[in-house]
């Protein structure tokens, strides 16, 4: 079970860590070792164009919690343009580490950033977590762990991430379409492989250790950071279900919390609109409102 000592000591022990040096380039600084974890723990920045500091948001890529690299993830020109960095990040495979070590990368990356950001040319109190798929789950999920460590990131982005592994299978049920993935309850499925167990044998344990579980389990009045979230209609690798689910959830902790929600009725599992101009400047848009402030005078 993940608490709030294990989050503060996976904290502790990465601000502990030296920053390493990095090759930059004109675009950005690439492979900054974030955690001596794995060689897999690493990142890189995109900044704006301008002097700094800049918000960030810290991008998470997706993969089945298998494969992926932070080099699939494209970087928004919307958001660099609404003078917000980009950092993308690697974490640890399912092949090579069991749940949670990957959530665990996530808060030792956002711990970097709060401890080194200032001499990355970012405001360390102003980065968003965000993903798609599986890294949606783990943005949502560290998110999470930050707040009930006391320290909450500034917003949370979900795209058509799966937030509660015991009921995809029946949402996905819920739906008229064809599905080639295996059941998230089975054994050979991503989610199983992550947490080394078949979701099927252990339903509420599996659901327990995700987001929407553990939404579940705390208080009412808790302070949850402002939320977006973008799901096709037509995923039939992820039920929109999973996405309303943690809606609902978000808004059960803290009904005043800001959630931008849509569901895209043409859109399956990381379709091309998610790539698009429509769902990149939301993106931008909503970035911009919580992490850039409103200059007066």
């Amino acid at each position: 079970m993940i608490t709030r000592r294990t989050v503060l000591a996976s904290l502790a022990a990465t601000l502990a860590a030296p920053a390493l040096a990095s090759p930059k380039t004109p675009s950005g600084i690439m492979e900054l070792a974030y955690s001596d974890h794995s060689p897999r723990n690493m990142l890189d920045i995109y900044r704006p164009e301008g002097p700094g500091p800049f918000p960030a948001i810290l991008d998470i890529h997706g993969g089945g919690f298998l494969t992926g690299d932070k080099r699939d993830l494209r970087v928004p020109r919307q958001v660099l343009d609404r003078g917000i960095a980009v950092v993308r990040m690697n974490y640890r495979l399912s092949s090579q580490s069991r749940w949670p070590a990957q959530q665990d990368d996530v808060l030792s990356a956002a711990a970097f950033l709060q401890k080194h950001g200032k001499d990355l040319g970012l405001v360390t109190d102003r980065i968003a977590l965000g993903g798609r798929s599986a890294g949606a789950f783990l943005a949502v999920s560290a998110a999470i762990s930050m707040v009930q460590a006391g320290w909450s990131p500034a917003a949370v982005v979900n795209f058509y991430g799966p937030m509660d592994f015991g009921s995809m299978d029946a949402d996905m049920a819920r739906l008229d379409l064809k599905v080639t993935r295996p059941p998230a309850d089975s054994a050979q499925s991503v989610e199983s492989l992550l947490v080394g167990y078949a979701v099927g044998d252990r339903r509420k344990e599996a659901t327990a250790m995700g987001p929407v579980g553990r939404l579940a389990m705390m208080a009412e009045g808790v302070r949850l950071p402002p939320l977006m979230i973008r799901h096709g209609i037509r995923d039939n690798i992820v039920s929109a279900h999973q996405a309303e689910h943690l809606r609902t959830a978000w808004h059960r902790v803290d009904p005043l919390t800001p959630i931008d929600f849509q569901l895209l009725p043409d859109e399956g599992h990381g379709t091309a609109a998610f790539g698009g101009d429509k769902v990149l400047g939301d993106l931008a848009s909503f970035l911009a409102r919580y992490l850039v402030p409103v200059m007066s005078g």
